[in-house]
């Protein structure tokens, strides 16, 4: 018997559930489909796409060491996907294929296609939970609804934790041979080769690939940072966050793991001995949060605002402040500085982007929208749920989302947690002479022109009022 394990964004071996399944009872194939224009569609970042990239490669390399060939394959749509998959199962007379499931309304519609091709010529499709903590659909309350606020969520996930936390799977065995697969291709592509701008090599240092590497940094974080996490990962100066989204995204590294990790001198048990361990706990709960949001309200995939009411809130079309935004260029420096650094890295700290994200949703009063784009087309750790469920947190029309009335000052913000001004003399060069109080705004401060720094583009008075009336006005 001959099964397939596709995978799609869990590009790793260890802790894979359809990996693990596919590999029990059968001579097994790897199989990945690049799709260059579905990832247009959904904004990915090119950024994000060259990590995919470089991870597959290893992937590649991991996969013939167990004796399992890999196809791959370049659909540039989704809808066409499940007759090349057909085809290819009918010519190696594969029995069953595996693959992780995936929550999204077009993942979804592209797994049901799927489905329903293979089933009509008697070959198996199995879907695994592996994406969450928890089967996506069974955290429910007592009227057996889906939770709407992260609190409630959050202590149903104890409950289950303090049972028993989720288990890795067991390591992949060797296949007894190499399967020769001949006509299909193997070669990992560039990312000019899909049509895409080559990502630098001084960009790509950045982010290394690799599960071996993954996984030490996931041990290190642990061991060096987590007892400080909750004291010090909203200063984006220091290096205090774990870093690991991106790799969770595309599945170098499993939510289990991570989980593991955190308990392993605990013996796996779920005992929170510290805040820091108990904040970054927190903090992969509001990821398991928002991907079972993405499955429970569909709307949250097809640009709509979790709270409908918001639907017709009048939202200024203003191009200029738009693109001064983007640009890091509004005249408020740790909303520039945070810009800056998303362009230059396809990363921001996650402080800074709860404050760029409100700035233009409420102080600029753009459509959140349009900021959760751009992120999406930058960011190397984008993320639907995530990215929706933080656009809409800020904005004020998701789920559990901050009070409309309950605006940052991002001048505030900056003097809490850069005091210094070292993030923003990193990210803000023209301003570096500046001393620790007037670099957070240096017009404010008395400073004219001449820093080659813009002037603030609103006041943040004023479009504080504006963003609250227009709030009000909703009823």
């Amino acid at each position: 018997m001959k099964t397939l394990i596709w995978f799609r964004q869990d590009l790793r071996i260890a802790d894979n559930a359809a990996l693990w399944h596919a590999t029990q009872h059968a001579e097994c194939i790897a199989y990945v489909v690049l799709s260059p224009e579905q990832w247009r569609i959904h904004d990915d970042a090119p950024i994000k796409i060259d990590l995919y990239l470089r991870q597959l490669q290893q992937l590649k390399q991991q996969l013939e060491q167990l004796n399992i060939p890999l196809i791959i394959q370049t659909i540039p749509l989704w809808k066409n996907v499940a007759q090349h998959l057909l085809a290819l199962c009918q010519k190696l007379n594969i029995q069953a294929v595996h693959a992780n499931a995936e929550f999204a309304v077009h993942e979804q519609q592209r797994d049901l296609l799927c489905q329903q091709q293979l089933q009509q010529a008697k070959i198996a499709f199995y879907t695994h939970q592996d994406r969450t903590l928890f089967p996506i659909g069974s955290i429910r309350n007592q009227s057996g609804q889906p939770y709407k606020v992260f609190g409630a969520f959050k202590q149903n996930c104890y409950q289950r934790l303090n049972i028993q936390l989720p288990a890795c799977y067991p390591d992949i065995q060797v296949q007894a041979s190499h399967l020769p697969i001949t006509d299909f291709n193997d070669e990992v592509p560039t990312l000019p080769n899909l049509g895409y701008l080559e990502i630098s090599h001084q960009l790509q240092q950045l982010w290394p690939v690799g599960e071996h590497y993954i996984q030490q940094q996931l041990d290190k974080f642990i061991e060096d940072e987590v007892f400080n996490y909750q004291q010090l990962r909203d200063f984006p100066a220091l290096n205090a966050t774990s870093q690991l989204a991106a790799y969770l995204n595309i599945g170098v590294l499993s939510i289990r793991q991570c989980l593991q990790a955190l308990f392993h001198k605990q013996h796996g048990q779920f005992s929170p001995e510290n805040a820091g361990q108990q904040c970054w706990l927190d903090e992969l709960l509001w990821r398991e949060f928002y991907q079972h949001i993405l499955f429970d309200f569909p709307e949250v995939s097809k640009h709509q605002p979790f709270q409908t009411k918001t639907s017709t809130l009048q939202w200024r079309n203003d191009k200029q402040d738009f693109e001064a935004w983007k640009n890091g260029k509004t005249g408020i420096p740790i909303v520039d500085a945070g810009m800056r650094q998303l362009k230059a890295t396809g990363w921001m700290h996650n402080r800074v982007r709860m404050i760029c994200a409100m700035f233009l949703s409420k102080n600029l009063l753009i459509d959140w929208r349009k900021g959760e784009q751009w992120f999406m087309q930058q960011l190397i750790d984008g993320d639907l749920a995530a990215n929706n469920g933080g656009w809409q947190w800020s904005a004020s029309t998701g789920t559990d989302a901050v009070p409309y009335f309950r605006i940052f000052n991002p001048i505030s913000q900056s003097e809490k947690f850069d005091p210094k001004g070292e993030y923003l003399r990193q990210w803000l060069p023209e301003l570096a002479t500046l001393d620790d109080k007037s670099i957070h705004a240096p017009y404010v401060k008395g400073y004219k022109a001449g820093l080659g720094y813009p002037q603030p583009i609103v006041d943040l008075k004023t479009s504080r009022v504006r963003a609250i009336e227009a709030f009000k006005a909703l009823g």
